[in-house]
């Protein structure tokens, strides 16, 4: 069990889907992803492994969230600074998270 204060600690927003490129380098099927969160946080970079659900062109404009406050780790040879979140479906491939509706960038999910 965690407390609330552990929970508040993993930074949660929302972010849209700017840019969305074919990742070819990667050991399994990915994209390398561009989101902005808003004036506050910016432009961050990412990748993930949404090939199965999505094509490229229909993720631009999507509305997701990611944790944005984990250290930049190195995926290949992208600088992945957050982490998109994402359900397994009943294959094990991932849907992508968001909100029902388009809501402010950068909102935090409490």
């Amino acid at each position: 069990m965690i407390t609330y204060a552990d929970f508040e600690k993993v930074d949660i927003r929302v972010g849209r889907i700017t840019r969305a490129e074919p990742y070819p380098e990667a050991r399994k099927p990915a994209y390398k992803l561009w989101l902005d969160f808003g004036p506050e946080i910016g432009e961050k970079r990412s990748s993930a492994q949404i090939t199965v659900h999505y094509a490229p062109e229909e993720l631009i404009g999507r509305q997701v969230l990611a944790v944005v406050n984990f250290p930049p780790r190195q995926i290949g040879k992208v600088m992945s600074e957050v982490l998109v979140l994402g359900l397994p479906d009943a294959a094990g491939e991932v849907v992508l998270i968001g909100p029902g509706h388009d809501v402010p960038l950068g909102g935090k999910l409490f």
